[in-house]
């Protein structure tokens, strides 16, 4: 199948070097659009990719939350602490609760790697 698009300049010159790789960028974009739609967790991708991206011990041990992402935690707690959470808030509240356990896991290993470093 064949698709034309109308894009702005400027992404046209953006993708140009990557002309024979559209449908895996089409299909990545997809996938992450549908998978933040679908969960409503929307901070999730950027710590995950932030984790893929094999940061330093020290910057995954000075990883928080954006503001977004601790707004929507926030919004979260304090909907349970009041009124309760809906069955799609208590999936969103686990999935924060796992990723949290994620990034917890990812420190701890980071400060044990700093620490044989510094007894090396």
């Amino acid at each position: 199948m064949q698709v034309t698009f109308d894009l702005p300049d400027e992404v046209v010159n953006q993708l140009q070097p990557f002309a024979d790789k559209l449908p895996q960028i089409l299909e990545l974009g997809l996938r992450e659009l549908n998978a933040i739609a679908q969960s409503g967790f929307s901070g999730m991708a950027e710590v995950v990719e932030f984790l893929a991206s094999l940061p330093t011990a020290e910057a995954i041990i000075a990883l928080r939350p954006s503001e977004s992402l601790q707004a929507q935690i926030n919004t979260l707690v304090e909907k349970n602490r009041t009124v309760g959470l809906t069955a799609t808030e208590e999936q969103q509240w686990q999935g924060y609760q796992y990723l949290e356990h994620i990034v917890r896991m990812a420190k701890a290993r980071a400060f044990l790697k700093l620490k044989e470093a510094d007894t090396e």
